[in-house]
């Protein structure tokens, strides 16, 4: 055989070989494009919204353990708190969607597209809801109002003049008190605070004439004496405070809170979104993770990544009739 055809032939050896390397490299970075069955093949990264320590977070690192034993790989979690939010949601929304970038969402995906923020459930493909945390308004245990009725009456008898904290500017529980407002035809003086927990603390220092916020800040508080919680804005009764009664039941049709969704940048292939949404579901299914959520008087509630969708969807256009209404 020839030099020249000698060197032709190792050539292209030598280029196949290259090209083989090359594929198993792309296919275990954890960076590229999945590719079907053989995802995952590197560590997940799971964003959320919020600083590391709160409910979200918990949340996250929790489902995070859960979905590693399923995916078998990593799931690392990444905290990107900032602008309610929206610093997460948009960075999320800029990366690759290949699977490899998911996040833990709380209800402010579906409101801050109505507060001025780039931000729009459009942006994400949902592979599930993870939980819900009921609101509720609840009153200092000195206080005057000992039902519902009593406090919405004392609202309308003198607009304004009733003071209801909540968790600042653009939160859920925020809306949930204008909604409560706005369906009991009264007008209340919010407060705002930096939050649920400082929002609670008002109340129980009697700051405040009432509080609206997640069950899991205010049903401990009931429990021991320092707030009367007197409605939850649940379908049914919860089952931390099984005593209290719905809103709905006291004749103000009011059902709402926060809740989490899992999602991942819009145009997820359908086997890695299918694959995701599995793994969500056997994640918030996990005892573990149910124990955690139960403890603090919330409510693990799944809904598949279709229905999920639809929820989302349907939450955002019910803010935004909010905002619209002015409320």
């Amino acid at each position: 055989m020839s030099v020249p055809n000698l060197r032709a032939r190792l050539l292209v050896a030598l280029t196949a070989t290259a090209a083989l390397v090359l594929t198993g490299c792309a296919d275990r970075s954890g960076g590229g494009a999945a590719a079907g069955d053989d995802f995952p093949t590197g560590t997940i990264t799971m964003f959320t919204p919020t600083s590391a320590g709160g409910a979200t977070d918990l949340t996250a690192r929790t489902l995070a353990t859960e979905m590693e034993a399923d995916l078998g790989t990593s799931v690392v979690v990444d905290n990107r708190p900032g602008g309610s939010g929206s610093v997460g949601m948009a960075h999320l929304a800029g990366l690759a969607p290949d699977g490899y970038s998911i996040a833990v969402l709380p209800v402010e995906v579906s409101m801050l597209g109505h507060q001025g923020y780039d931000t729009d459930p459009a942006d994400y493909d949902f592979l599930g809801q993870a939980n819900t945390q009921p609101g509720t308004v609840a009153v200092p245990a000195s206080s005057p109002y000992t039902t519902l009725d009593e406090l919405l009456a004392a609202a309308g008898a003198e607009p304004g003049r009733v003071t209801v904290s909540n968790a600042g500017p653009g939160s859920s529980w925020e809306a949930a008190s204008k909604e409560l407002a706005r369906t009991a035809g009264v007008e209340f003086q919010g407060v705002p605070f930096d939050g649920g927990a400082p929002a609670v603390a008002a109340a129980v220092g009697g700051q405040v004439d009432a509080v609206v916020a997640g069950i899991g800040e205010t049903a401990p508080a009931h429990d021991d004496g320092r707030l009367r919680v007197l409605a939850v804005f649940t379908p049914e009764r919860a089952p931390a405070l099984p005593d209290v009664p719905t809103a709905t039941e006291l004749g103000h049709d009011v059902v709402t809170g926060s809740w989490a969704v899992l999602a991942a940048p819009a145009g997820l292939p359908a086997e890695v979104r299918d694959r995701l949404e599995a793994a969500v579901r056997t994640a918030v299914d996990a005892e573990g993770y149910r124990e955690l959520i139960t403890s603090g008087g919330n409510l693990v509630e799944y809904r598949s990544a279709a229905d999920t969708t639809a929820f989302v969807q349907e939450e955002h256009q019910r803010f935004g009739e909010l905002a619209e209404a002015g409320q």
